[in-house]
């Protein structure tokens, strides 16, 4: 035992009687925690949280039958669409942007205003406005995501470039580099980790904004699913669309860590033990 431990006990306290109380101790504490176990259990209505296997039951039903609005691959895939293709475009625009403010001081120092008063508006509250401008249908949607996406990214490209090491930079220029062979072989590998890192949470604010604005006002989609399992009290259902969009974000991530991995070889590689 520790002497911290055999400290709490009179003198002359035997090996084997601290053993014995600190056993008692580990077993009530077991005890409260499988009786706080219990009671929760008997606090959670079924009504309101479902259970395990009425979730898998409803996945099950709609893999099989489809759901009210349409097979369940359908709707799935609209989603996937939505957030796919602001996912795409927001990166690729708050890379090229990032990157270009960021080698750009100037530039940066006249749009900046601009840039933060829009990122200062929580971007979910522009589902109604694009829905209201777009309509329905795909555009409103992807709208919402390349918002979602873009300032994410932007802010990291951005970042990144300005913690280039200036000591490289200026080695390239001593050895008559341009700004585009500065920006090509120092600033842009110097900030990919800082844009790998704003890509692994980008694609879940892409389904964040697509599943908000089917939320909102859409015909088909995961976001729809669940506004209609909320209309109709279904548990079941609205955690069953949950967990399907949380099992495409983590297959999605672990997709990201395999083109990272690919894309950044260049990188040394870490070693626990010193040499």
């Amino acid at each position: 035992m520790a002497v911290g431990s055999a400290a709490l006990f009179r003198p002359g306290t035997s090996d084997a009687e601290i053993e014995a109380s600190a056993m008692k101790a580990m077993k009530r504490r077991k005890a409260l925690v499988r009786f706080w176990q219990i009671a929760n259990m008997q606090w959670i209505d079924p009504f309101f949280y479902s259970s395990p296997s009425g979730v898998v039951q409803r996945l099950y039903e709609w893999a099989t039958e489809g759901t009210t609005e349409g097979s369940l691959w359908y709707n799935l895939w609209v989603t996937m669409e939505e957030a796919l293709i602001g996912f795409f475009a927001g990166s690729i625009t708050g890379v090229f942007v990032g990157i270009g403010l960021g080698r750009n001081r100037f530039l940066s120092d006249i749009f900046s205003v601009y840039i933060k008063a829009i990122n200062s508006i929580p971007r979910v509250v522009l589902a109604p406005i694009f829905i209201m401008i777009m309509g329905l249908g795909l555009p409103s949607k992807v709208a919402l995501a390349f918002i979602m996406v873009f300032f994410v990214v932007f802010a990291n490209a951005f970042q990144g470039v300005r913690e280039a090491d200036r000591n490289m930079i200026a080695n390239a220029r001593i050895l008559g580099a341009s700004d585009w062979q500065v920006t090509r072989t120092v600033v842009i590998p110097s900030a990919m980790s800082w844009i790998f890192a704003s890509l692994h949470v980008s694609f879940g604010f892409a389904i964040i904004g697509a599943i908000v604005g089917e939320f909102v006002g859409a015909r088909f989609g995961i976001g729809q699913l669940i506004s209609i399992a909320k209309g109709t009290f279904d548990a079941a259902g609205m955690f069953a669309a949950i967990l399907l969009v949380m099992v495409v974000t983590l297959v999605a991530e672990y997709i990201m860590t395999i083109i990272e991995n690919r894309l950044a070889k260049w990188r040394p590689q870490q070693h626990m033990d010193s040499q």
